[in-house]
C-alpha cells in the first residue's frame, strides 16, 4: 500500500475556523446551527460510532442546551461547527456511542484524513485545558477563553496551548534502517529513535545529540521530512532523516541503557515482512509512516531495475 504524501492526522483538510472562535457572539450561533455537532472525549478515549476492516467514524452528536465554556470550539466539518467536550459516566453528554469509547491508537488511521485531523485537535484542546487550571505565572487560576483556544488569568494574562517538539529520526547505513526498543515497551517492539528538543537548540542539532546518546554514534546529512501532530499529550513530531558519518563503525552502537533496550539495523525486507516477534509502530505514527515510504522507496528502486536486487 503507498504511503500518503503526508503523515496521519497532517493533511490540512480540516477547516479550523479561527475567526469564529474570537467572537462570542459567533461562537453562540454556531453552537446554535441546524448541524452543529459535539465531539466526546472520556480518559483517553474518543466516542466511536463505527470501527472495522472497512474504516472508521467519530460518532458526533447534536450540539443540545446551552454552550458553556468547556464546549471547545474545534473548527468545521463539511461546514457544520463541531465542539468537544469531556464526557463523565454522570455526564455522558449524549447517548452510548455505537462502536464504544476507544483510545486512537486503536482505529486513528482508519478514520477519513479530516476526522483524524480534528481527533487531534479534540485531544491537543482538552489535555491543555486539563493540566492548566492555574496560572504559571502566579498561581491564580485561569478560565477558558476563544472557544476554548486560549485560557485567561485574573490579572488579565493570556495563555495558550503549549505544544513541545520532538524529533523524530529515520537513520540509514548501507539500505538498512536502524531501530531501537525502549526499556518501558515489550520485548520486540522497534520504532524510530526520537528525543525532545532542548532549549535554545535547533532541531537538526537536536538529531545529532539525540542519536549520540541515545546509540552511541554520529550521523550527519541531516534532512527534514515531514511533521505531524503528536496531541497524547503535546508534541510536535518533526520527522528527519539521517546518515552514518563517513567511516563509522555501523556495529559499535552503544545503547543509553536509561531509554534503549536494544538497538537494531533492519532490511527492507525485514520491515516489509518482519519476522515473529517483531512489532513495528501503530500505523497512525509518523514512525510508521517514514518507515513504510523507506521501504517503498527500496520498492520503486528494484522496479526501476527490473526488479534485480
Amino acid at each position: 500500500m503507498t504511503r500518503a504524501a503526508h503523515p496521519p492526522m497532517a493533511g490540512g483538510e480540516f477547516d479550523r475556523d479561527a475567526a469564529t472562535r474570537l467572537d462570542e457572539a459567533a461562537l453562540d450561533a454556531a453552537w446554535a446551527e441546524t448541524g452543529s455537532r459535539l465531539l466526546r472525549l472520556r480518559d483517553g478515549e474518543i466516542a466511536v460510532r463505527a470501527a472495522d476492516e472497512h474504516g472508521a467514524k467519530l460518532d458526533l452528536v447534536p450540539a443540545t442546551g446551552g454552550r458553556d465554556a468547556d464546549r471547545l470550539y474545534l473548527g468545521r466539518l463539511a461546514g457544520d461547527p463541531v465542539f468537544a467536550a469531556v464526557a463523565t459516566e454522570e455526564a455522558p453528554l449524549g447517548a452510548e456511542p455505537a462502536a464504544g469509547w476507544l483510545p486512537p491508537f486503536d482505529f486513528a488511521w482508519k478514520l477519513p484524513e479530516v476526522e483524524a485531523e480534528m481527533l487531534a485537535v479534540a485531544f491537543a484542546l482538552t489535555a491543555w485545558h486539563r493540566s492548566s487550571a492555574f496560572s504559571p505565572r502566579d498561581g491564580s487560576a485561569t478560565i477558558p477563553a476563544n472557544g476554548g483556544w486560549a485560557r485567561h488569568d485574573s490579572h488579565g494574562g493570556e495563555h495558550f496551548p503549549r505544544t513541545d517538539p520532538v524529533v523524530i529520526v529515520l537513520v540509514e547505513h548501507e539500505d538498512r534502517l536502524l531501530l531501537g526498543s525502549n526499556v518501558l515497551w515489550e520485548s520486540g517492539r522497534f520504532s524510530l529513535l526520537a528525543g525532545f528538543v532542548e532549549a535554545g537548540e535547533s532541531a537538526e542539532q537536536a538529531v545529532v545529540r539525540e542519536i549520540e546518546e541515545e546509540a552511541g554514534v554520529l550521523v550527519d546529512d541531516v534532512r527534514y521530512v515531514a511533521s505531524q501532530p503528536w496531541p497524547f499529550p503535546r508534541s510536535f513530531m518533526l520527522g528527519f532523516r539521517a546518515r552514518l558519518v563517513e567511516g563509522a563503525d555501523p556495529e559499535a552502537l552503544n545503547p543509553d541503557p536509561a531509554e534503549i533496550s536494544e538497538l537494531r539495523w533492519f532490511t527492507r525486507e525485514e520491515l516489509r515482512d518482519p519476522a515473529p516477534g517483531i512489532r513495528l509502530p501503530m500505523p497512525v505514527s509518523i514512525a510508521r509512516w517514514m518507515i513504510d515510504r523507506w521501504v517503498e522507496e527500496g520498492d520503486r528502486g528494484r522496479a526501476a531495475d527490473g526488479g534485480r536486487g
